[in-house]
């Protein structure tokens, strides 16, 4: 198995006691993912995303952000 670096960037507390953890993982290979993880009570939900589909998911949830900041009835 392949060692990896993890750092930390950001811890978030989601609704419903839920937590969101976002690390970067550097690979001995070189590649570098984002890994997602969500925790709900005692499960673990982790996915590791590439650059350009954390972008993408990135700008996603921006435009929905703005959307509804922008929808008096959200």
């Amino acid at each position: 198995m392949s060692a990896e670096i993890k750092t930390r960037i950001a811890t978030v507390a989601a609704p419903y006691r839920r937590e969101i953890w976002m690390d970067d993982v550097r690979f001995e290979s070189g590649m570098r993912l984002l890994r997602v993880t969500i925790k709900e009570g005692t499960r673990f939900t982790q996915l590791d995303l590439d650059a350009a589909t954390a972008g993408r998911w990135a700008n996603i949830m921006l435009d929905w952000t703005k959307a509804t900041s922008e929808d008096p009835s959200a």
